[in-house]
Parts: structure tokens; sequence; C-alpha cells
């Protein structure tokens, strides 16, 4: 005869906590999602119109390019961490597994990506100084862009929480 041992935890005794008033239950009222598009959104229309301001032209590479001022990247993630932790509260699991998603995501930029996008730039020099009848002298040039400098970092973290901020004060004031 078999004998089945039922395993249980406190947690899983516990009815489900009420729902918050942010609880998402469609895609278009998810609250971290919404303010982690809406951070992209604002960080990389700043980004266009600072092209503009500086170069006086339009740069539609500048809505969907990765690289510059503020660094969109981190700002989504930082407001997702952000609008989880208003959401599901900062001392919780979701909470915990966004903010270090946003730390890696963060580090990378000011890290590796950086690095590589320095190489990029001696690599391009190297490419341009070679002789005409070298087979790698009509290569394309390496992007340079690729990584963020600690500033850039800092300012779309801001943007992150001060969107992630706005949009949570305008759905209380919603509901």
């Amino acid at each position: 005869m078999a004998m089945m041992v039922v395993l249980t935890t406190p947690w899983a005794l516990s009815p489900p906590p009420p729902p918050s008033p942010l609880s998402s239950t469609s895609l278009f009222t998810n609250f971290p999602l919404l303010s982690a598009l809406m951070a992209f959104t604002v960080a990389q229309s700043i980004k266009f119109f600072t092209a503009w301001y500086k170069e006086r032209r339009w740069d539609f590479n500048q809505l969907i390019g990765s690289g510059g001022m503020p660094f969109s990247h981190s700002s989504t993630v930082t407001a997702l961490a952000a609008a989880i932790g208003f959401q599901e509260g900062f001392g919780g699991p979701m909470f915990a597994t966004a903010l270090i998603l946003a730390a890696v995501v963060m580090y990378d930029a000011t890290g590796v990506r950086l690095q590589a996008g320095k190489q990029a730039e001696v690599l391009n020099q190297i490419v341009y100084e070679l002789p005409a009848e070298h087979p790698l002298s009509e290569s394309r040039p390496l992007r340079e862009l690729l990584g963020h400098t600690p500033s850039q970092v800092v300012a779309g973290s801001l943007l992150g929480i001060i969107t992630a901020v706005i949009v949570h004060l305008i759905i209380l004031a919603c509901s």
C-alpha cells in the first residue's frame, strides 16, 4: 500500500491577499507595464528632441536607437521596479526581482557595453587607417555608442522613478 505525504507551508494555507487598488487584470491596466513603457517612451522622446536641438535636424533613429542621455533602458527597468514596489510592496519578492534586474541592466551598461563601445572606436580607427588594398578597408564601421556613462544611467533611473510616481498618482486619482 502506497502512502502519500502532503507537505504544507504556512503561506500555502493562508488566503490570497486582497487585490490592491493598483492590481492589474488587463494588459492595458497593468501598472508596472504602463510605467515601464511610459518611461521608455519619455526617455526616447527626450533623446529625439535633444538630437534635434543639437544638430538642427530630425533623427528618427533616436526614437528607437540605444545610447545617449537619458539611458532609456535604465528608466524602463527602474520604472518597472518602482511600480512593482508601489503595487506589491517594497518588501516582497517581486520588487526584489525587479530591483536586481534593474541593477544588472545598469551595471552592464556602464561596464561591459561601455567598454565594448570604446573598443569599437579603436577598431574603427584602425580600419580607417588601413591601406585601400587591404581586404578589411571597406568593412562597415562598428557601432560605437553601445554603453552609457554613470551620469546617463543615473539620469535614466531618476526619470524611471519619476515616471512611476506620476503614473501611480494618476491611477490613485482615477480610482
